[in-house]
């Protein structure tokens, strides 16, 4: 189940706030958030509900035990050290395992089999989040939870366990015990969540339906790699070009809706979310990029991993250490392929220039040449993301630039460009804040006026259009997915 199928925006969400609701206390709310989630996390993945269970449990009484040892430093230790190999060993073999077996084919020619081991939905999001929550009470920055249940209604919550943000404990303790809701923040909340919505049905779907008819889709290359490639091989220099763009475009929209979607259903029941993503493509830097792309999980590897390993602050050999193993980790979370640690190290390499002096140098050239910079790095970047075979990478480098002997322009692209200029230009501007300051700057300053009213009017109505928008969308259309899910 996806936000953005039909059953879950008329029946499964409505039903859940209905019953919400109309709960009186605290108790009898998380209770009804927490049977959902568990319904909801067991519709996609009924087999692997008992290992979140399990990782939750686990999670529960080491924190536990690490509060209970206070003064008992090396126990506390042991315990953290348990509480890494348990998460991290889980992790590894869901999603390492066929990775690691088939390199190991490669080189060694063992194992003859490689074990097909299906990725549970979701773990990499949740298996952090839990990380975080334990590694929190072993630094004694919250307090461990006494009640199981509160803990795996924090890791299950199905507003963001299926694919973040990445949510930190320590920013939810509070309102999991005590929050309250009111009709503007419920009003809010909704709008939100419309707005991701349109944003997820409208706009990135068709964008990567594009994609795929210009460059080739995943089911293409499942079916037969080598059809795919000479297919590849043929589309025009245009093509590759507006395909990979469309991608760039389908990515960010794709994931930034789902956060939309989960901080809007947050405000629903009193939950505030931090934010995921602030406009990244407006940044002028690799390393304002990261500071605005997947700003949990980007929090996530500055807080757990870079800082512990000294940061900055032991000379410039181990910082730049330190960025190559943040790096390597982040290509490796997105996924158990070569092409994903190339595409983490790709992004590496960018950052340990702008900390060599590029960066001042971006800081006064004019800011159009620093952004033209940033949006050529991130382009090819997703390149090395979107294909996992790395036969295809090379195929699409040259094609860019005609290496292939592919023509310049060809009929379909021609056509396909004519026929979406309009929607070009819309998915172009949806990924910058124009909407955003439009909004604040139209916004009432004064209550009780007839502007006040009408603004209040128009408010109202927008939530609704996009629904109905988004649903004549979703109707009969077979290709919505969320790309994120497989991580």
């Amino acid at each position: 189940m996806v936000f953005s199928s039909l059953f879950f925006i008329f029946a499964f969400l409505p039903v859940c706030m209905l019953i919400y609701w109309a709960a009186r206390n605290i108790k009898a709310k998380n209770t009804v958030l927490l049977v959902f989630s568990l319904i909801f996390y067991t519709w996609g993945e009924p087999v692997y509900v008992g290992l979140l269970v399990f990782m939750t449990l686990c999670d529960w009484l080491l924190a536990l035990a690490i509060e209970k040892s206070d003064g008992k430093e090396a126990r506390r230790k042991t315990l953290i050290v348990l509480t890494c190999v348990i998460n991290l060993g889980l992790i590894g073999v869901f999603k390492y395992t066929g990775f690691f077996c088939e390199n190991l084919q490669n080189i060694f020619g063992f194992p003859e089999n490689i074990p097909q081991i299906v990725l549970p939905i979701g773990i990499s999001f949740y298996t952090f989040q839990l990380l975080s929550y334990v590694i929190d009470v072993y630094r004694k920055e919250v307090p461990a939870q006494k009640n199981f249940f509160w803990l795996l209604l924090y890791s299950s919550l199905f507003y963001q366990c299926i694919a973040g943000p990445i949510v930190r404990y320590a920013d939810v303790e509070k309102e999991i015990h005590n929050r309250q809701t009111n009709i503007s923040e419920i009003t809010e909340g909704i709008t939100r969540f419309t707005v991701g919505l349109a944003k997820k049905a409208l706009i990135a779907n068709t964008c990567g339906s594009l994609s795929d008819t210009l460059l080739v889709s995943d089911t293409l290359i499942a079916s037969s790699a080598q059809t795919a490639l000479v297919e590849l091989s043929s589309r025009s220099v245009a093509g590759m070009w507006l395909g990979v763009l469309f991608y760039m475009l389908q990515i960010y929209l794709d994931f930034s809706a789902y956060s939309d979607m989960a901080i809007g259903m947050g405000l629903m029941v009193g939950f505030r979310f931090k934010e995921n993503f602030n406009y990244p493509y407006t940044a002028k830097s690799v390393t304002d990029f990261w500071r605005r792309w997947h700003i949990s999980l980007s929090s996530f590897f500055r807080d757990y991993v870079y800082i512990p390993l000294g940061g900055n602050r032991k000379g410039t050999i181990k910082t730049y250490r330190n960025i190559f193993i943040v790096w390597l980790l982040t290509g490796l979370w997105h996924g158990a392929s070569w092409n994903f640690v190339l595409w983490g190290l790709f992004f590496c390499v960018f950052l340990v220039a702008e900390k060599l002096g590029l960066l001042k140098i971006l800081q006064k050239i004019p800011a159009v040449f620093s952004h033209a910079y940033l949006l050529t790095v991130v382009f090819f970047g997703w390149i090395l993301f979107r294909f996992s075979n790395f036969s295809f990478i090379p195929v699409v480098l040259k094609g860019l630039f005609g290496l292939n002997g592919n023509p310049l322009v060809d009929f379909e692209t021609k056509t396909l460009f004519n026929a979406n200029v309009f929607f070009i230009i819309v998915a172009i501007l949806s990924v910058f804040p124009l909407v955003k300051k439009l909004s604040e700057k139209l916004k009432p300053k004064k209550a009780h006026t007839p502007y006040s009213y009408a603004y209040g009017v128009v408010t109202a109505i927008i939530p609704v259009a996009l629904l109905i928008l988004s649903t004549l969308s979703l109707v009969g259309d077979s290709y919505n997915p969320f790309l994120y899910f497989q991580f």
